[in-house]
């Protein structure tokens, strides 16, 4: 099947992809950079949809307060929070303890 170049689940990606080492960025953010502010949900779904995929830093993409809730969708007990752990961001209790340090707004 072809993907065609307006899918959204797509357009995601390529924000995603650009989110950079040692960043992260939130559902909405990435939501309200491709003008569809109110389907956080669906970045959501889309990031889900990536399992597997290599090419796109889902572990950089966390909800609007910092906390890791797409974790269950990672492969072991706490890999999201090593891949950041890894890139610098220190995370305790699954939130991100500096956000706004490490927050990267997309702008598109």
């Amino acid at each position: 099947m072809k993907i065609k170049e307006d899918n959204f689940f797509e357009r995601v990606y390529e924000v995603a992809r650009q989110i950079p080492y040692g960043k992260v960025t939130s559902y909405g953010a990435i939501a309200k950079a491709l003008g569809a502010g109110r389907s956080a949900r669906m970045v959501g779904w889309a990031m889900n949809a990536c399992h597997g995929r290599e090419d796109i830093p889902a572990h950089r993409v966390v909800n609007r307060l910092g906390l890791l809730t797409g974790k269950h969708h990672f492969d072991g007990t706490n890999l999201m929070q090593q891949l950041l752990e890894s890139e610098g961001i220190q995370v305790i209790d699954n939130q991100i303890i500096d956000f706004k340090k490490h927050f990267w707004e997309p702008d598109f």
